[in-house]
């Protein structure tokens, strides 16, 4: 099977799980301390594949840059403007860290 459609099924199967877990998480817990575990998860994950993985470690200063500001207008969106996090924009911010993954090989 093509490696982009295997990962883009993956993808949509994980992505289907996380809304449903999520929702269970936020029904316990604060929404928004749910998302934070969340997201701390997810960063925890994609550090360890990235080591174990054949990924390059290598980066670019405009990549590196651009990683850094995509996770900061993340985070001042939520935190500054007070805007709530929704599927949509979570499936955005995922998007472009993989255009950046993308661009950067």
């Amino acid at each position: 099977m093509n490696p982009a459609v295997l990962f883009g099924l993956g993808t949509m199967i994980t992505w289907g799980f996380w809304i449903v877990f999520g929702d269970v998480a936020s029904s316990s817990i604060d929404p928004g301390t749910a998302a934070a575990i969340s997201y701390v998860a997810v960063a925890v994950v994609t550090v360890a594949y990235a080591l174990v993985s054949d990924a390059s470690l290598a980066a670019t200063g405009r990549g590196l840059a651009f990683s850094l500001v995509a996770g900061v207008a993340a985070a001042i969106g939520v935190l500054v403007l007070g805007e709530p996090i929704s599927l949509t924009k979570v499936a955005g911010i995922g998007l472009a860290v993989v255009a950046i993954v993308l661009i950067n090989r």
